[in-house]
């Protein structure tokens, strides 16, 4: 038992060294509890929904943010076409015309129920998990994955949620050999941030490659 646990915490040691970057920070992203960072990473969330490469759409929210779309007002007073074109440049091709009119809609829709903040999004689930995954699946474009995708990420500045790992996160941890339980998980990561564990549970559950780095044998050659 003691040495199936010191394999499991050098496993996840490794993989925190080697993928433990949030996918917000890979965007750019400077989390903090306040509005415009808090949106941003809503976004970003709606981009990594779609059944298309992480890199893409991580580079389709540098382009909506380097275009200044990086809160709700300004997203909803984009054209259609100014969303289309920033994702475009990010590679963000196959569905850009469906998400350009979700971002709208979805920022019109967190302008007219919270402001433009969503603290009050969370302020209104109070301590209800199935409440704050419902009202964050009211955004176009942000269903269950989606959800997942935002607690995850934003329990680096929301620390009450953790440990939020999600499906995907545990898919990963069981490629790797791991013990499926988020709370087991978090402890064979020590003091490392939930939000680092869960991106690097996400990219083994993603590249098989990363399991198989990871777990293989030394050679004792």
């Amino acid at each position: 038992m003691a040495d199936r646990r010191r394999r499991d915490q050098a496993v996840v040691r490794a993989l925190l060294d080697a993928h433990g970057r949030t996918y917000a920070e890979d965007a750019g992203i400077r989390l903090r509890d306040t509005p415009q960072p808090l949106y941003q990473l809503l976004v970003l969330s709606v981009l990594l929904s779609a059944r298309i490469r992480g890199a893409a759409a991580v580079g389709a929210a540098r382009e909506l943010f380097a275009a200044g779309l990086r809160d709700p007002r300004r997203m909803a007073g984009a054209s259609w076409q100014q969303r289309v074109d920033a994702l475009g440049r990010g590679g963000y091709r196959r569905y850009d015309e469906r998400t350009s009119t979700q971002l709208g809609d979805g920022a019109e829709l967190v302008e007219r129920e919270y402001g433009g903040d969503l603290r009050r999004l969370r302020e209104a689930a109070g301590d209800d998990d199935r409440a704050l995954r419902g009202l964050l699946q009211e955004v176009p474009g942000l269903g269950p994955t989606g959800s997942d995708i935002v607690q995850r990420e934003v329990q680096r500045v929301w620390p009450d949620l953790a440990p939020r790992l999600g499906e995907k996160a545990l898919q990963g941890a069981r490629r790797l050999g791991l013990p499926d339980d988020p709370k087991e998980l978090v402890r064979l990561a020590g003091d490392a941030d939930p939000a680092a564990l869960a991106a690097a549970l996400v990219r083994a559950a993603l590249d098989k490659t990363i399991a198989q780095e990871l777990t293989a044998e030394p050679d004792g050659s």
